[in-house]
């Protein structure tokens, strides 16, 4: 892992895979650190011809920031930012669920430096979480917990009401959970986070104006963010595919990374064949 600085912060980041190949970045969501993503995943896209990076977003991990509040579009700036330090003018970019929202402000903002967009479990900005399960709500809106313990048990409480049943593993909801508290504690992050969820803007008529290959992908079984919220975002974006997963909830677990990868690969391949 490595850091740099860049608009204005100290950014931690990681790669996978070949330097020469074409760059695509990976963005985290709410109150995650990017090892989120997981390293057995980014390696699979890596395989797939990558060069993969991931990094934690600002106020999480080893990206640090002061108390001021901060944006979407702030955090969206945070990976130009990254992209630029790093000399790569455009990428693939791939973000899930508050991720995605960074994704699209970044598409939205610098259409230049992004080869094709995918979203996952996102949604345009509006209306992302109408109809989410109330006992889904009740549990995300606990209170940060300041202890490992606590913590741990926070999140596998979460888990369990968000992710994908059929795949649900508590031991190892707990192991990510101690993994990404013992690298940095980070729980401010949730509510700086929740504060830049809660002040973003309806995307869906600035998306309907990108012009770039597009990919969304949303589990049918989503509590937190229904899959309507995908189906907005695949309908404002113009010509985007969208990959509805039987099952899946708010994660991503193992069992549906290859037709995840899959779709990367082939809205990335759209945009190679569009620019050649």
């Amino acid at each position: 892992m490595s850091n740099l600085h860049a608009n204005g912060i100290d950014i931690e980041y990681e790669t996978f895979g070949d330097a020469a190949a074409d760059p695509l970045l990976l963005i985290m969501g709410f109150g995650r650190q990017m090892i989120a993503w997981p390293d057995a995943f980014c390696t699979a896209i890596a395989d797939r011809g990558f060069r993969v990076i991931r990094y934690d977003n600002r106020g999480v991990g080893l990206t640090r920031t002061g108390p001021a509040p901060f944006t979407i579009d702030d955090m969206a700036d945070d990976a130009a930012g990254l992209l630029t330090a790093l000399g790569i003018t455009a990428a693939h970019v791939v973000g899930a669920s508050m991720g995605g929202a960074i994704a699209q402000s970044l598409a939205i903002r610098r259409p230049e430096m992004v080869l094709s967009l995918t979203s996952i479990m996102s949604g345009p900005g509006r209306l992302d979480q109408a109809g989410a399960d109330p006992e889904v709500m009740r549990r995300i809106a606990e209170p940060p917990v300041a202890d490992r313990d606590g913590a741990i048990d926070r999140a596998v409480r979460i888990a369990r009401v968000v992710g994908t049943q059929a795949t649900f593993d508590e031991a190892r909801v707990r192991e990510a959970a101690a993994r990404e508290w013992d690298r940095a504690p980070s729980s401010a992050a949730l509510e700086r986070h929740g504060q830049a969820m809660a002040a973003a803007g309806d995307r869906t008529q600035a998306l309907g104006r990108l012009s770039i290959p597009a990919l969304v992908v949303h589990g049918e079984a989503d509590l937190l963010v229904p899959v309507a919220a995908g189906r907005r975002t695949a309908e404002a974006i113009p010509g985007a595919a969208l990959l509805v997963l039987p099952g899946m909830g708010h994660d991503l677990p193992q069992p549906y990374w290859q037709p995840v990868v899959d779709a990367i690969a082939e809205v990335a391949g759209r945009a190679r064949t569009e620019v050649g």
